[in-house]
Order: structure tokens, then sequence, then C-alpha cells
């Protein structure tokens, strides 16, 4: 029996898709890759995904896990081979267990990151991982790239949140890890070699997830600031005056703000004047466990004495939800602006705290210098040092001369990344896009040892072929 006939036998046809049916899973979001496969299947348990997966081991098929493919560096595309079975995990989607007093939740890993916060919050609960996808990016995909997003400064990265994995191996066994643990000291940490491997050692099909008391109350700003200095100086003094209350720091430049804007001309700031009037902007929040009172008191000392400092320009406070909301649209928005703007060239860095304004300062005079006119789009995390550094080309360049400075502008950013003892990943993986940068950027020894972890759990190399691990 061929694999496709043994595929439809085990799911069912209707679970298998091919031809036309298929081609919507085969193009990453981006639309920059587009791949070819025997068949997307859909299967809808964790055992169905182990016989699927022994199905290819016995065939010789890659498989490519997919989440919601929301990912940025083609991580759940197939090349173009037409060799690869697509494994969508969109059918396992069901939240197995919710236990408040260990403050756990297990869902399977298609649940929607939205549907999973949801959950939290219908048991009183709070499950912080929180991104600009998370009402189409699925659990699986989040812990398969390690997510970060807008609370890895309070609650860390999505490996910090996972207490325990259901994961299908590259020979079709399941791996039962769903524990509930915070202290388990029982040998190599296998839960923490999944997350993040981007779906090449084993395909993620449960997690048991820590969950967190609700904040009594919130309190969201949106700060103008002269400078990027200005910006890691009040993210000091955020730290010192708000401790762990502090769940959110965003740095954004006026750029994104006027592309926002610009774009979505219904979106405003809060603030009189010209977007460009201040170079720089930055979106705090705090969640405090005592009362609204308690919140605004701490805000306002904090922000009051920076802006009597010169550090703060002008900020305004949310009143209420609608206005909090508001303000985390304007910087949830940026990506959908530069979308609509055109093709950009997107790098995801982390860069110690400490040396962020010297990187932005120097890599943008030598984009500058380069590459005349480019505009960079400059925005994100920079409580925990993940920056968004976009570029796009100047106003009116089509998009293939954009996209012919590409690699130009991956090795200008990167090496200087690298200089300043940064990561040229910051929380999207690496994918296809980035994985053949790798022995540029990371040493020898480093890649020795993750080829021979792979080659350790993907013996037969069947998961996720051509995905983080360069070309030798």
């Amino acid at each position: 029996m061929n694999l496709l006939d043994a595929l439809q036998q085990i799911l069912g046809a209707s679970h298998v898709l091919t031809g036309a049916d298929a081609e919507p899973y085969l193009t990453d979001w981006r639309r920059r890759y587009t791949g070819r496969a025997v068949a997307v299947v859909r299967p809808g348990d964790t055992e169905q995904v182990a016989q699927v997966v022994r199905l290819c081991l016995q065939h010789g098929a890659p498989v490519v896990p997919l989440g919601g493919n929301t990912g940025l560096v083609a991580g759940g595309t197939p090349d173009d081979s037409g060799r690869a079975v697509v494994v969508s995990l969109a059918r396992l989607n069901r939240i197995r267990q919710v236990d408040t007093d260990n403050d756990t939740l297990t869902v399977e890993a298609g649940c929607i990151l939205q549907a999973v916060q949801d959950a939290a919050r219908q048991a009183g609960r709070l499950f912080p991982l929180s991104l600009a996808a998370e009402g189409s990016c699925t659990i699986g995909g989040n812990l398969a790239t390690n997510a970060g997003g807008t609370q890895v400064l309070r609650y860390g990265n999505t490996r910090e949140l996972a207490l325990g994995l259901e994961v299908v191996t590259a020979e079709g066994e399941i791996w039962h890890g769903l524990r509930g643990l915070r202290k388990d000291n029982t040998g190599y940490d296998l839960r923490d070699l999944f997350i993040g491997s981007e779906g090449t050692l084993g395909i993620i099909t449960a997690a048991t997830l820590k969950l967190y008391p609700l904040p009594v109350a919130r309190c969201t700003a949106l700060l103008a600031l002269p400078s990027v200095p200005a910006a890691v100086e009040v993210l000091s003094r955020a730290r010192a005056g708000f401790g762990a209350s502090l769940t959110g720091f965003e740095l954004m430049s006026a750029a994104c703000m006027e592309l926002v804007t610009r774009i979505y001309p219904q979106q405003r700031l809060p603030f009189a004047g010209a977007v460009e009037q201040h170079p720089w902007y930055a979106l705090l929040e705090l969640s405090d466990s005592e009362s609204e009172a308690h919140a605004r008191e701490r805000f306002e000392a904090v922000l009051g004495a920076a802006m009597e400092d010169g550090l703060i320009s002008d900020a305004a406070v949310a009143e209420n939800l609608a206005q909090s909301h508001a303000m985390w649209h304007l910087r949830e928005s940026i990506p959908l602006a530069q979308a609509e703007e055109g093709k950009n060239i997107k790098h995801d860095v982390s860069i110690p705290i400490s040396r962020i304004a010297d990187f932005v300062a120097e890599t943008d005079a030598l984009l500058q210098q380069h590459f005349p006119g480019v505009r960079n789009i400059t925005f994100g995390h920079l409580g925990d040092g993940n920056l968004h550094y976009n570029v796009q080309g100047p106003i009116g360049e089509a998009d293939p001369e954009v996209l012919a400075r590409q690699d130009a502008i991956y090795l200008l950013v990167h090496d200087q990344v690298h200089a300043y003892q940064g990561s040229i990943s910051a929380e999207h993986g690496i994918g296809q896009m980035r994985r053949n940068e790798l022995p540029r950027y990371k040493s020898a020894v480093e890649l020795k040892l993750m080829r021979r972890i792979k080659q350790a759990l993907d013996p037969h190399g069947i998961m996720n072929p051509g995905k983080t691990l360069p070309d030798e």
C-alpha cells in the first residue's frame, strides 16, 4: 500500500488533503516560501499523530509539523521536493485539565493561544503568554519556537511557562511527560530540548502550563521619550519602583507611530503635535495585586519623577480599559502597517539592554551610509532586550528593489548584533530563513552539539528537515 492510501486508511479521506485543498498549508505566513507535499494530514489525537509518524518512517517521508502557520521564518513550510507529509495539529484542540490548586492547565498543541488564555481566565487565573498573533497561533507552535511576546519581562518565554510535555518522537513513540511539577531533578531535561526545537526532534502534542493569579488592577501608559538612552533609564527606574509588578515595557520609534497612524488614520496618539515631535515612544504596563488606587499611586510616583528629570517628554495614562486597549492596539498594529506599506526586511534580535542605545545609533548610521533612504521601523520588547529591528525601503520604492537588498542588509545588521554580543533570533526561531546564517555566528562546538542531539533523537532525519540546523 502506498503512503497516501495508508494515511487515508488511518485518518479517513476527509483528513488527508491533497491538491487545491492542501495549498493553503504549503505557503508560509509572509508568503516568501511555498513547498509541495504528498499530503497535508489532520490527525484527531496523539495516537493518530504517532501512527502518521510511524508510517512516514516506514516510507522514508519527511514530517513537517504545522500549527497556526503564523511563523515568520518558514519553520512549518515543506521544501519543494514533494516528498513530505505536513502534519497539521489543528484538530488537537482540547483543554484536557484545569487544576487551580496546582495552578496548571493541560492543553493540546492545536489550541489557539487566545483559547488557552480564555480557559485560564474562566478558572480565575492568568496564562500570561501574549503576542500579536494570539487569535490564530497555536500553543504547539508557541512551544516549538519558544515564543516570547509582550510579558516576557515578568513571566518569561514560553519555555518558562511549561512544566510538562506530551511528545510524539521521531520513531512514532509517545513520551508521556505531562507532569505538573515545578521541581523534578530526575535526569536530563527532555522538556527543554523539545521546546524551541521547531519540530526537528519530535512533535509536541500537549503541554501542562503554569497559571498565575489574575491581577487586581492594571495601569497602562504611553510615554513620549527624547532618546533610547532615556528609555533605558526609565526602564531601570520602573524595575526598581515596580519590581515584579512591571509586566510590559515596549519601545517604538517615531517611524513606527508615523506608519501606523498614516496607514490606519482611525488610530491616534494621545499627544498634541506631530508624531515626529518625539523620536521615541514606550508603552509601559503595571499589574498590581492590591488595588487600583495602589497601582495608580505607584505609577504616578515613578513616572512623575522621570518627567521631572527630563527622561519623559510627555505621558498619557489610560483612564479605562478602552484607552488601554487603544494604546496596545497602536503597538500591535506595527507589523500589519508594515505589511500594508510593502515588503520589508525583518530582524528579530536580542541585545544586552545596556548596549541597545549604542547598537541602534551605530547600526542606523551604517544602514544610511550603505543604503541611503531606508527607513528603520524599530520596535520591540525593551524590557527583555528583544528588538524587531526592521528595515523598510524608501517611500515609493518597489518591492523587488527592497528585496534585492535583503541579503546585504541581513549581513550588516546581524554582524552588528554579533559584535554587540547579541542573538540573531530572539523569539521567531531559525526555520528555513536563518539556518544557513548560524555558522557565521555560532561556534563549531555549539553546532556540533546541536547535530549530535538531532542525530540521537531523529536518527533517520525525517523530522522537519531543512530547518534550524545549517547545511553541512
